[in-house]
């Protein structure tokens, strides 16, 4: 498979390396939005765009358009989620957005989805903590607003989240911190005046991002429409 990377910093070093030790090529790098026109004049099976908030909707935007199939995990620009997607079924493209492509943290979300459900019915408080490094620009994370969004869609009390410890019963509450060389933590958490339930996912080393992102791009190269990290599981 050759894979065009846009975006070298540690993500994408990290997912060259298990990409050329699972076999497949790297076919491009682009290090910014002003060398997207590389990707036309290389061999790209699939592009893997880990980049800026900023610079992530330019980025898509151009594989689709040039009809290269794409996975994002750059986080903090999805208020234009929706375009990227019209666009993409408009140009009959391949695309998938994940906050997060660690397998593990992708079985944490069908977990919290279904924890929340039996939660609902029961007299428990759900709150959230995320850590992370402090090179870290999006807080809360975008795993964090993903797990807040399954907590939400069961709870038909909550008007959605707010990024500090809550005091409003229609708000729920996502605690975050930033320490030096922290990949990633979260939990989420249910209280009630009796018991309390913590479930937690904690990343050990960045790779582990590199290589969800790498598989996901094994399955989705053949594949068209818009996908999910839920189907990519639920195919497996």
């Amino acid at each position: 498979m050759n894979i065009a990377l846009i975006g070298y910093g540690k993500m994408g070093k990290a997912i060259e390396q298990i990409a050329l030790r699972a076999d497949h090529s790297i076919s491009c790098i682009v290090h910014s939005s002003d060398d997207l026109d590389l990707l036309a004049q290389a061999d790209v099976d699939v592009a893997i765009e880990f980049t800026q908030p900023e610079s992530a909707f330019e980025n898509l935007s151009y594989c689709i358009d040039n009809n290269i199939p794409v996975i994002s995990g750059t986080t903090g620009w999805i208020d234009r989620l929706q375009e990227i997607e019209c666009l993409c079924k408009e140009k009959g493209g391949t695309f998938l957005y994940a906050s997060n492509f660690s397998i593990g943290v992708n079985l944490f979300f069908e977990l919290n989805k279904w924890l929340a459900e039996k939660m609902a019915q029961l007299d428990f408080t759900p709150s959230m903590k995320e850590i992370h490094h402090t090179e870290k620009k999006d807080s809360p994370s975008g795993t964090a607003i993903t797990l807040a969004e399954g907590i939400i869609a069961s709870h038909p009390y909550f008007e959605g989240w707010i990024n500090e410890k809550s005091a409003d019963n229609k708000k729920l509450g996502i605690v975050s911190e930033r320490i030096p060389n922290v990949p990633g933590t979260h939990t989420v958490s249910y209280s009630s005046p009796l018991e309390s339930i913590d479930i937690t996912h904690t990343a050990h080393d960045r790779s582990v991002f590199a290589e969800g992102a790498v598989k996901v791009a094994e399955w989705i190269q053949k594949k068209k429409g818009i996908f999910t990290m839920s189907d990519f599981i639920n195919d497996n």
